[in-house]
């Protein structure tokens, strides 16, 4: 229902502006097809809204707000996050924002970043945020993420890990998206939703857990994430939560604003 009603509110959108020979259903497939028909803004708003969205009202909900090269963010996504995800991804849906403590600047209608740990951090964040985008389903871009995370060098890991875990896409499509005006626009979204945080962010990783960000559920999520999942998930518990001994402790790391 969602996706018809937002069809149809491109074709009022649209029908103001330059003709397009594909139908609306096409409009949002590629960047390309959206610049065509002049409804980029609405297809990434779209993108937003339906990117790791899950029907079920008891799925727990967690969003991660953090930066490609922050010590404490790498911890916490390769020590704590993925590895619940992957063992309880059916009760626990992620959103990951790449941004930080970054700072956006509008240079006569062209956003640029500065992020903590320099130009570096900027090109991680982009080619993650830019991975998600063609990717969609968190499924197919969580692997990537994490092995990029994991390595020793964050962006020249990006061509093996897509090599590995997603080789239908190509490293060179996402440095496209990273050096285009995509990318750029894909990162402002992650700068108003990190912007719009309530509470603030004070420092990465960021967590908010079920909507809510309080210090109790930072804690919690940064020391023993399975259990708090299963703590939390109102519905059948899988069997993993059954036997649930957590994952060990990491030593929290935080990277402050």
């Amino acid at each position: 229902m969602k996706a018809v009603l937002f069809l149809l509110s491109l074709s009022l959108i649209h029908s103001s502006k330059s003709e397009c020979n594909l139908t609306p259903s096409e409009w949002c497939k590629t960047w390309d097809t959206a610049k065509a028909c002049q409804v980029e803004e609405q297809c990434l708003e779209f993108y937003s809204r339906v990117t790791n969205t899950k029907s079920s009202s008891s799925t727990v909900q967690l969003e991660l707000y953090y930066e490609s090269l922050c010590g404490g963010c790498r911890d916490f996504l390769t020590g704590q996050l993925f590895p619940t995800w992957v063992m309880l991804n059916e009760i626990l849906n992620v959103t990951l924002v790449p941004y930080g403590n970054a700072m956006e600047k509008n240079d006569s209608g062209k956003f640029e970043y500065q992020c903590q740990h320099g130009p570096e951090e900027c090109l991680g964040n982009m080619m993650e945020t830019c991975v998600t985008y063609y990717l969609k389903d968190i499924t197919a871009y969580f692997p990537v993420v994490f092995c990029m995370e994991g390595a020793v060098n964050v962006t020249m890991a990006l061509d093996a890990c897509l090599t590995i875990y997603e080789p239908s896409l190509s490293s060179k499509k996402v440095m496209e998206c990273v050096n285009g005006d995509l990318g750029k626009k894909l990162m402002h979204q992650n700068a108003l939703k990190t912007d719009s945080l309530k509470p603030q962010h004070e420092f990465v990783p960021w967590i908010v857990f079920n909507g809510k960000h309080t210090e109790e559920l930072q804690n919690r999520a940064q020391t023993a994430l399975f259990n708090l999942v299963c703590d939390t998930y109102t519905g059948p518990k899988p069997d993993a939560c059954l036997h649930k001994d957590g994952i060990p402790l990491k030593k929290d790391r935080l990277c402050l604003k």
